[in-house]
């Protein structure tokens, strides 16, 4: 797996299964990040190794995450965080090298000690385009051999379709870190 989905996944930047939903356009940056989210995270990933996580404010609604897997080099990444009806969302750019563009996942903080982070289910999403709920094509994801999705949609209508409580399983929870110790 290449170093940046180490870091996609375990922001929930975010891959399942090979498939990515991307978006033209992040969504705006509206709210400082819960003060529980920065700090060091610890995890496993799929095979038992350990992942870290370290997140921190840049300024400007930016903020910085480092991902660092056992026996790979620790990965940057930068992403805003938005608050729309109950929900957190982030987003972050996709390297150049794989279309670029935009993803949109989702976090929660528990009781400031663990952090879920959150997918879009590509499969949903890819029937929201077919039904029309969102704009938007097939994209093939490099070095995948399965197909992605990129949404065109302009921001309030991709708030609009993932507020919506009839799509309230949309985001299926990718990976779960504890807060790491002091």
């Amino acid at each position: 797996m290449k170093a940046w989905r180490v870091v996609l996944l375990t922001l929930s930047f975010l891959l399942l299964g090979g498939c990515l939903v991307t978006f033209h356009e992040p969504l705006p940056s509206n709210q400082v990040a819960p003060k529980a989210l920065l700090g060091k995270w610890s995890s496993k990933d799929a095979w038992g190794e350990p992942l870290k996580l370290t997140i921190s404010r840049m300024g400007d609604g930016a903020y910085k995450a480092v991902a660092k897997a056992q026996g790979k080099a620790a990965e940057q990444y930068t992403f805003t965080v938005s608050r729309h009806g109950n929900r957190w969302y982030l987003s972050a750019g996709v390297p150049k090298g794989q279309g670029g563009n935009f993803v949109i996942g989702g976090f929660d903080i528990v009781d400031g000690k663990e952090l879920v982070l959150y997918n879009l289910d590509v499969e949903q999403v890819r029937q929201a385009v077919e039904n029309k709920e969102l704009s938007g094509h097939n994209t093939q994801v490099a070095d995948e051999n399965e197909q992605g999705v990129l949404i065109d949609s302009p921001s309030p209508r991709v708030l609009a379709y993932l507020d919506d409580p009839a799509n309230s399983d949309l985001f299926v929870e990718v990976a779960r870190f504890q807060r790491a110790g002091k």
